[in-house]
């Protein structure tokens, strides 16, 4: 019997205080940076990130404060702590393991939020491949580069 990979205790917060902060960002961009922003915090994510030297204070402007105005292109709501949990099953999947990890949601999260988290991850001085290359993890097949 193949069993789905569950979050862990620490994953399975982080998901929810992304589930808190998501519905007031403005734009997918801001929402990839609440997610990066929740995910320096914990885990093996969170070691990456700060050993990448990811601070919670971006080195440059982002082009959300740029536009300043909600995005609004859509009526219809995303649920995207649900995309991002589900990739990260796959990438969990992925490495065969039975649980998912901080690293295997900031994955998800970059495939899932593509070039807006790959702007964000710049702005914050590293890019997806340093990302990857400190997690260990390889990106899913599919997944925009």
């Amino acid at each position: 019997m193949i069993t789905r990979p569950a979050p862990d205790v620490e994953t399975a917060m982080l998901l929810g205080m992304a589930g808190t902060a998501l519905p007031f960002a403005r734009s997918p961009e801001a929402e990839a940076e609440r997610w990066l922003r929740i995910l320096r915090l914990h885990g093996e994510a969170g070691a990456a990130l700060q050993a990448l030297g990811v601070s919670e204070a971006p080195l440059e402007g982002s082009r959300t404060e740029e536009r300043g105005a909600p995005d609004t292109g859509t009526d219809v709501p995303r649920d995207m702590v649900g995309a991002v949990s589900e990739q990260a099953v796959k990438v969990a999947s992925q490495r065969g393991s039975h649980t998912v990890g901080a690293g295997d949601v900031l994955v998800a999260a970059m495939w899932v939020y593509g070039a807006d988290f790959d702007h964000v991850l710049r702005v914050h001085g590293t890019d997806r491949e340093e990302v990857l290359q400190r997690l260990g993890i390889d990106m899913p097949e599919g997944a925009a580069a």
